[in-house]
């Protein structure tokens, strides 16, 4: 049973964020796994899962997430190898530590080496990657300038926007997976759902033909001629 848990979504679910537990849980159905997607609110345990999802959320719903999360066993459940999919504030809280409003600085979950400070501007708009040979495409709205830390390896190349710091985005450092790409950035991006489902799987996964996946390869078709 594979099973995928969305965490905190009543904290860290304003962009749609829940959408991400769908697809991963569909696509992987669509393979042939008998798949759970479950939620932990506010209150509950954090549930035994194989992919936890962090969403996107307002400063002061993100330091409570934080603080909520930083009492469950979610890092000892990722040192033992689950994943983790964060995006927006999800990215942040993972890290050391974060500013949100007056330039605060707060502890985060601790569970890779990256910090994230207030920029000087917000960014709001279209964000694409380069992640490999794929391109991720998305939408950004964030005041953070992220620094990771050595041994923490961006998820990709800013071409359009500023992820992190106007040259990468998000990273990807053992079983966690985070990017600037915020709402339900898996639905736009079906070929970035099943490279997690194939890691956390062990094996890799068939093509699907999706109306998603077509419809992800126009957007990259239309980018191309633009």
């Amino acid at each position: 049973m594979l099973t995928i848990a969305n965490l905190v979504p009543d904290l860290l679910g304003t962009y749609g964020d829940g959408g991400n537990g769908l697809v991963l849980a569909q696509r992987a159905r669509g393979r042939g796994e008998e798949t759970l997607l479950v939620s932990m609110e506010l209150g509950d345990e954090l549930p035994d899962a194989s992919i936890y999802l962090l969403g996107g959320g307002e400063d002061g719903p993100q330091r409570l997430a934080c603080d909520v999360l930083a009492r469950t066993s979610l890092a000892s459940r990722v040192a033992d190898g689950a994943t983790v999919l964060a995006v927006c504030a999800g990215l942040q809280i993972l890290g050391l530590t974060f500013s949100v409003e007056g330039d605060d600085q707060y502890a985060g979950l601790g569970l890779c080496d990256v910090t994230t400070t207030r920029g000087a501007s917000r960014s709001v708009g279209e964000l694409r990657v380069r992640v490999g040979e794929r391109l991720l495409v998305g939408f950004e709205n964030h005041g953070g300038r992220t620094t990771l830390g050595a041994g923490v390896a961006p998820l990709g190349r800013v071409e359009h926007g500023r992820g992190n710091d106007g040259t990468s985005d998000g990273f990807r450092t053992g079983t966690l997976w985070a990017t600037y790409a915020h709402g339900p950035v898996l639905a736009q991006n079906p070929w970035f759902a099943d490279a997690i489902l194939a890691s956390v799987l062990g094996y890799e996964l068939e093509p699907m033909g999706t109306v998603a996946d077509l419809l992800y390869e126009e957007r990259c078709n239309s980018l191309t001629r633009s």
